[in-house]
This record gives C-alpha cells, sequence and structure tokens, in this order.
C-alpha cells in the first residue's frame, strides 16, 4: 500500500495533503523488524508498505497504523456527544484530528460515538468507524450490559433497588423498563446495570421510584471496565482484549 494512501486511511488529510506530508520530509517510518529503533524519514509518497502493524511519526507524533478505529474515552463532564454541539464543548475537541478526520463510507467523516451520554453524565465513551461494531454495541436487541455508578439526592431503599428490579414505567413505553442487576454501595450510592438504553432512562427510572439522580458515571460496558489510568478527557486505542470483553 503506498505511504500516502496510509496516512490518507489514517486521516491525515485528502492524497494530496498526505502526499505532501511525505516529500516534505514530515513522515518517518519506524523499522518492523527492530522496535528499539530510531524511525527514518521517508520522502517518497508512492513507496509501498505493509500497513499492518506500521508504525510511523507524523509532524513529530507517533502513529500506528489501524484499519479500523476503535478507541475508549473517558468523557468529562460538562460535554456533548454531537458534532454540532449546543451549549457545552464536543466530545470531538478532546481526539485529535486524524481520528476526527478518517476517510468513512457514509457522509460523516471520522470516528462516531457509540450511543450517546448525557452533557453532565462522566465515564466510559466508546467510539469507532466500523459501522456493525457501532450497531452491535448500541442496539437494544444485542444486550450488552452497561454499569452505570448513580448517586443519588435521597437515600436509596431496599423498596427502590426492588422496583428497579422489577421494573419501572416510563412514560414513554408501557411495557416495563427494569435493571438487570442493581447493587447498594452506601445510602446514596448504587450500581446499576442496564441492557438497553432509552434517552436519559437511568434518571428517568430513578425518578419513577420516587428519586433523584444527582451524578451519574458510566464504569463498564460488556465486562470491559473503564481504564483506570485513563483520567476525564483521555482516550486509548482498544485492544483485542477489549474488544472481546465488550462482547459482555
Amino acid at each position: 500500500m503506498q505511504l500516502q494512501d496510509i496516512l490518507y486511511s489514517q486521516g491525515f488529510g485528502t492524497r494530496r495533503v498526505c502526499a505532501g506530508l511525505v516529500q516534505q520530509g514530515w513522515v518517518e517510518i519506524y523499522p518492523q523488524d527492530d522496535a528499539s529503533a530510531a524511525p527514518i524519514k521517508c520522502t517518497d509518497s508512492t513507496a509501498d508498505f505493509d500497513p499492518e502493524g506500521l508504525r510511523m511519526r507524523v509532524q513529530g507524533v507517533d502513529w500506528e497504523y489501524h484499519a479500523k478505529g476503535y478507541i475508549v474515552l473517558n468523557k468529562p463532564a460538562g460535554t456533548e456527544c454531537s458534532q454540532k454541539p449546543s451549549t457545552y464543548p464536543s466530545i470531538y475537541t478532546l481526539l485529535p484530528a486524524p481520528l476526527r478526520q478518517r476517510p468513512c463510507k457514509s457522509a460523516i467523516q471520522g470516528l462516531q460515538a457509540v450511543g450517546r451520554l448525557d452533557q453532565d453524565t462522566t465515564g466510559m465513551l466508546l467510539l469507532s468507524d466500523d459501522g456493525q461494531f457501532i450497531h452491535r454495541m448500541s442496539s437494544p436487541k444485542k444486550h450488552v450490559p452497561k454499569v452505570y455508578r448513580v448517586t443519588a439526592k435521597h437515600p436509596v431503599t431496599q423498596e427502590m433497588v426492588d422496583r428497579l428490579l422489577a421494573g419501572v414505567v416510563l412514560d414513554d413505553d408501557p411495557k416495563p423498563v427494569k435493571a438487570a442487576a442493581c447493587v447498594l454501595i452506601d445510602s446514596h450510592v448504587l450500581d446499576l446495570t442496564l441492557t438497553a438504553g432509552k434517552y436519559h432512562q437511568v434518571k428517568r427510572m430513578l425518578a419513577a421510584v420516587g428519586n433523584r439522580v444527582e451524578g451519574l458515571h458510566r464504569a463498564s460496558i460488556g465486562s470491559m471496565q473503564l481504564p483506570e489510568d485513563l483520567a476525564p478527557g483521555q482516550w486509548r486505542w482498544l485492544t483485542g482484549a477489549d474488544l472481546e470483553k465488550l462482547k459482555g
């Protein structure tokens, strides 16, 4: 695969821009047979490389080739999961330009959030440019468990827990919605597991049992926990092991 095409696939701009980056000496390639070796400058934009496992340095920043983009972001409070935010900054401003510019078959470029978290909700958010992955992780029919750490305004009683497990009726659906699991952490904190997501579901479920959400944090998806070393606003690539854990 030509170097300019590799750069284009990773979101570094149009093919012309990518060719210019190479020709101007902004792209270095790490030898694939020596992990400790320094990168070597390449100025031939049509040079062929095996993209799988290719490591590059583009404009001074290290970058590893990924055929598809799968990342986890620790969403901070006061951000919106929207390309066109109305009040708060977009989560997409937390990503480097290549992740926002990766070419896609759809009309929208770059990685897209898998589902949405409210502007004041924090925690684990997945983003990808793989449409099948996005559908699999967000479809209610797939029953992917998601655990939310809920801080309530009022003490959480055992009766509230029992009702959340038995199912509560929300105003847009006569069919009761129930938690897959509900673990009381202390008087005002509980871990709520859902396998399908509706608009403001956690907040509406707590309201239905006579309480109110004061803080909401998504702690895990499938069997993958939000990485402890990932600070709010930070992201990282998902590994193969992570992708397996996300299946449940």
